[in-house]
């Protein structure tokens, strides 16, 4: 449910931390060998960063505290902590119950002594939110102040933004749920051998896209200078409008080349031309299994043979 790509929230720009450089990766499409579903021999190789620092999270023995400096205060946090900060700053919000499996290897007890630290510490936000009637959803995001610890701490690539606080309460259970997405996404890409990079969210990639349409001008509406535009931020025009993914993962494969892949975490909201749109446009799509068969019927029904993928 990615916003539209023609729209900008001047808070993007509030929240998230300045790029510095831009990349073009090699788009691989979704099925492609290259992309994800080849297994490897080398675990060595398939063990990406974020993976082994999930497993130095779970030895307590060697978590030792360490100073990260903001202004005149020292904020000592242990590298599971310092992780966890790295996580939700990534994906702006994280459920709760995501985080502990994710990053702490389902072990609850430590992924509450965090949060109850981050929390006091003033890092962290943890809210309860309402996402139907019946169900609430438990949230963890970044206050300002654990935004600005993590931008110093240089523990980031230096193009990775990380964003805090919600923009939109009514689309925290959407915008959570990609960092599940991303896990999914990230598996296939180890299996084939690849490494995760980067990742871009929707947010940035509209910022980004906007800012070269306006320099256009009069031009923007022009389909061939708008064809350009959509190729340099390695996306597809359809139907005269450029569409956005969800989320983006750039990331580089066993022979060491730079791509990305696009997903977007289709709803039942979709209407069918949406739907179609980005299938379309070569997105990678997911939906949570109580939406799969709709989603894949509304495909069937349109005769387009891209895949819904479970999440």
């Amino acid at each position: 449910m990615s916003r539209d790509a023609f729209s900008y929230d001047s808070r993007d720009a509030r929240d998230a931390s300045p790029r510095s450089s831009v990349r073009r990766p090699r788009s691989t499409p979704p099925d492609t060998p290259g992309a994800r579903d080849i297994a490897t021999d080398n675990p060595a190789r398939s063990e990406a960063p974020h993976a082994r620092e999930q497993i130095s999270v779970r030895d307590e023995r060697n978590d030792s505290p360490r100073a990260y400096y903001l202004r005149d205060r020292a904020y000592l946090l242990r590298g599971s902590e310092i992780h966890s900060l790295t996580e939700v700053g990534k994906f702006r919000v994280i459920a709760a119950r995501d985080l502990t499996k994710h990053a702490y290897g389902g072990d609850r007890d430590i992924m509450e002594r965090d949060t109850r630290r981050l929390v006091r510490e003033g890092l962290l936000t943890d809210n309860t939110i309402p996402i139907s009637q019946r169900k609430t959803l438990r949230v963890l995001t970044l206050t300002k102040t654990g935004h600005r610890l993590l931008k110093n701490s240089n523990r980031l690539p230096e193009d990775q933004l990380i964003y805090h606080g919600l923009l939109k309460a009514r689309e925290a259970r959407h915008d959570a749920d990609l960092y599940r997405l991303y896990q999914r996404e990230a598996a296939r890409i180890q299996r084939a051998g690849g490494r995760p990079l980067r990742v871009v969210l929707d947010y940035e990639l509209k910022r980004n896209l906007n800012r070269d349409l306006a320099l256009l001008g009069p031009d923007k509406d022009n389909p061939d200078r708008k064809d350009q535009i959509a190729e340099k931020h390695g996306l597809n025009v359809v139907n005269g409008k450029i569409p956005i993914p969800d989320l983006r993962v750039e990331y580089e494969t066993a022979e060491l080349e730079v791509r990305h892949v696009d997903l977007e975490l289709a709803t039942r909201d979709y209407r069918p031309r949406a739907l179609a749109e980005k299938a379309a446009a070569g997105f990678s799509l997911y939906s949570r299994s109580e939406d799969s068969s709709r989603l894949r019927r509304i495909l069937d029904e349109r005769e387009l043979t891209a895949g819904i993928l479970s999440l």
